[in-house]
């Protein structure tokens, strides 16, 4: 592999006019795309094989015309103080928006008057308005919006506080400035470490065009492939990391090279040939744990997982043909005067040894206490994450600036915590001798139940064979009493069930979400198992070693269980919450333990590939193990901890989103990528190999036999370039010589 990307790199360098023209159509072809794609009309939310799809489609196929999929808004009205919303002022107020509601868009299923539907509070302060809509959310016009906003600004001026909440107002989120912020750092530290303009801006460069990319084909695709709004979010965070990552491993390997003395065409040559065969299996780590989503057969989170690593694909690809070619165009102006000269220096036999060597040589005196600091701290970071309660965020998860949370928070004070989601209970009687007895039975069952305050008659649909049952629960929809609710009402439904034959269902948002989260636990260790074992035997084959790769899981893994106790102690204990804009605590996204499994998995093999596969050359090249360590170090170290720091800047950008999904992920992907790159990988993996010397390296004969030679480390290339037969210059021989012309 060494060899081809070699040759590769070569090419791109001397055809850069031709690569750069390319990559640039590409991105053109890809705007364009995006430009004329028509808004994607559909982003559903399915979980195949749960009790609340189930409910969901039949829903679908009884009620047609309920509108079962349709977006729905609440107008929530709270009178002054000492007033009701009974009053006649009021009322008069109230029923002028409703008929205003119903005239507002033909996309309207049902207006529901609040004292004609029994939505007005015991004491009359609060009252709201019910509307459901034909389609979902993301098909609601913007004229739809607007007339339901313009409801709620024209009822404010009566006195009366008017908030709306539903999910007929989502709107894509919002990152703010922190996301240029995150990108700016990215840009200081690639000064810091290049000590040149050209070298810092060559990498940013190359991953927005491949961000640019990889954004607008999933834009252009969107409607085709039912992609969500936050599909394209996820591979940008992805997409703009890794690929920032990888040329920045390409650029730092080529000015290494040139401070050799090698041409400028050789120095990008062997940069593609031996960074870029890190890149690719670092890639492909990436690949794999995306991809790997899959396994938790939720068509939105696949989704997201295929597009995510497409984009970095893309990165991969930039990575070894469009860098090599801006390298080209570069000149030597990628390595400044000084930076020559600190090359030069730290290549020398007297060189002074930088911060990543020292670090080496003091975790090779200590290895042993490196080590128990480094677990017994991450373990003590991990402790929160025994406490993890997983759901899905609701309105109440909101910032309090948006009308959303208000009118959740407006409900709950009026109604009780429950009503912001409300149980739907589907009642299939096809199979049932009475199926009206069979509906009030299991009304009243569940009106007996603990948690549950408030049980609406059934609704029989035209043929009579099924009924629809609204239940609210006495807790907030995120909450364990109100999953308790859920459980006991199936529970009941399967003695139901054998006794009269009727299917009694549980659906609605509120157990969907319990559902999801169910899935997502089951899922877990299956794909942990996949993902894993599918990259240890990846890294089995890029390290020649059984140890090595399973040090690299079970750090991970530490990693990942530290990161996971400090989204808990954040986001469902409240520490520091304020100072990352956490206005309200709760359950974490249950999606979160698996996808941060996914990414960081990907990601953390980054620096494990880079910096272990420069150990893993030295010592390939006859250097001791404890050596190969401190060259390991002293060339990689530097990048790595780039590497890192960027990718913190990056996901930390993401923390100023308003929309709580993306800011718990950009959190936990940021935390997790501090605890593995420096703790991790910088600590414990030195600190591991120490202890375990040549043993790090041992493969049995017959694995060794076995597995394919795909010699990253480039011991193949540097013998065929080092090491020409005798009469023969070489096949690169000339171009070592030859001077190649800006």
């Amino acid at each position: 592999m060494a060899t081809f990307l070699y040759k590769l790199g070569r090419l791109a360098f001397r055809r850069r006019r031709y690569v750069a023209l390319i990559w640039v159509a590409l991105l053109a072809l890809a705007g364009v795309g995006a430009a004329s794609a028509s808004t994607a009309t559909s982003s559903s939310f399915s979980i195949p094989g749960t009790e609340a799809q189930k409910a969901f489609d039949l829903l679908e196929q009884r009620f047609p015309a309920a509108s079962a999929d349709g977006a729905t808004a609440r107008v929530v009205f709270k009178a002054p103080e000492h007033e009701k919303v009974t009053d006649a002022a009021n009322k008069a107020e109230v029923n002028k928006i409703t008929r205003e509601l119903k005239a507002g868009s033909d996309q309207i299923a049902s207006v529901v008057d609040p004292y004609e539907g029994d939505a007005v509070s015991k004491n009359g302060s609060t009252a709201y308005i019910s509307v459901t809509y034909k389609v979902n959310s993301m098909e609601l016009t913007d004229a739809t919006r607007d007339a339901l906003e313009d409801a709620g600004e024209t009822a404010q001026k009566s006195g009366m506080t008017v908030e709306i909440g539903g999910d007929a107002l989502q709107v894509m989120p919002e990152t703010g400035a922190t996301e240029v912020i995150g990108v700016a750092i990215a840009a200081v530290v690639l000064v810091v470490t290049f000590g040149s303009l050209i070298a810092a801006g060559l990498p940013l460069l190359t991953a927005l065009i491949g961000v640019g990319i990889g954004v607008s084909t999933i834009t252009a695709l969107a409607n085709v492939l039912d992609l969500g709004n936050t599909t394209s979010t996820l591979a940008m965070m992805i997409g703009l990391a890794v690929g920032i990552d990888y040329a920045l491993f390409i650029v730092s390997r080529y000015r290494a090279e040139l401070a050799e003395g090698r041409e400028r065409e050789e120095a990008a040559g062997r940069a593609v040939g031996t960074a870029g065969s890190a890149v690719v299996f670092a890639g492909l780590t990436v690949v794999i744990a995306l991809v790997g989503l899959a396994v938790v057969n939720i068509p939105m989170l696949s989704k997201m997982g295929f597009a995510a690593a497409g984009t970095v694909a893309i990165a991969v690809l930039i990575a070894l043909t469009l860098v090599p070619a801006l390298l080209g165009f570069a000149g030597k102006r990628v390595l400044g005067r000084k930076a020559r000269k600190a090359a030069e220096a730290e290549n020398s036999p007297e060189a002074k040894p930088n911060m990543g060597t020292r670090w080496a040589r003091f975790v090779l005196r200590k290895p042993v206490w490196v080590l128990l600091v480094g677990v017994l701290g991450l373990g003590a970071i991990a402790v929160p994450a025994a406490s993890l309660e997983m759901g899905l965020p609701d309105d109440g998860s909101q910032p309090t600036s948006t009308t959303q949370r208000r009118a959740y928070d407006l409900l709950s004070d009026g109604f009780g915590p429950g009503f912001n989601g409300p149980l739907l209970v589907v009642v299939d009687t096809e199979g049932s001798a009475d199926g009206k007895a069979v509906a009030k039975q299991v009304g009243d069952e569940i009106a007996d139940m603990k948690g549950v305050v408030a049980v609406t008659p059934a609704t029989f649909n035209k043929a009579g064979d099924a009924a629809m049952i609204t239940v609210v629960p006495k807790d907030r929809p995120s909450s364990v009493e109100t999953e308790n609710v859920v459980h006991a009402i199936r529970d009941a439904g399967k003695d139901i069930k054998s006794d009269t034959g009727a299917e009694v269902l549980v659906t609605g948002s509120t157990a969907m979400n319990i559902d999801f989260s169910q899935k997502m636990n089951d899922a877990l260790l299956p794909y942990l198992a996949l993902v894993v074992g599918l990259a240890f035997l990846l890294l089995m084959v890029v390290f020649r070693s059984v140890l090595v790769p399973l040090k690299a899981a079970l750090g991970f893994l530490l990693s990942v269980v530290a990161a996971l106790g400090a989204v808990v102690a954040v986001f469902q204990w409240g520490w520091l919450a304020s100072l990352f804009g956490v206005e309200q605590t709760g359950p974490i996204m249950s999606m979160m333990p698996i996808f941060m499994v996914g990414v960081v998995f990907g990601l953390a093999m980054d620096y494990e590939v880079f910096l272990v596969t420069r150990m893993r050359e030295a010592y390939v090249h006859g250097e001791k193990p404890g050596q190969a360590i401190v060259t390991g170090f002293n060339h990689g170290a530097r990048v790595v901890t780039a590497a890192a720091v960027i990718m913190m800047a990056v996901f930390s950008g993401f923390i100023g989103s308003s929309e709580s999904m993306i800011k718990m992920i950009g959190f936990s992907l940021a935390i997790a990528v501090f605890f593995d790159a420096f703790v991790v990988r910088m600590a414990i993996v030195p600190a591991v190999l120490a202890l375990l010397g040549k043993r790090a390296w041992w493969l049995p004969r017959w694995l060794d036999r076995a597995l394919p030679n795909v010699d990253v480390e480039g011991e193949g290339l540097r013998k065929d370039l080092d090491e020409p037969s005798a009469g023969d210059s070489g096949p690169d021989a000339g171009g070592e010589r030859e001077l190649v012309r800006v």
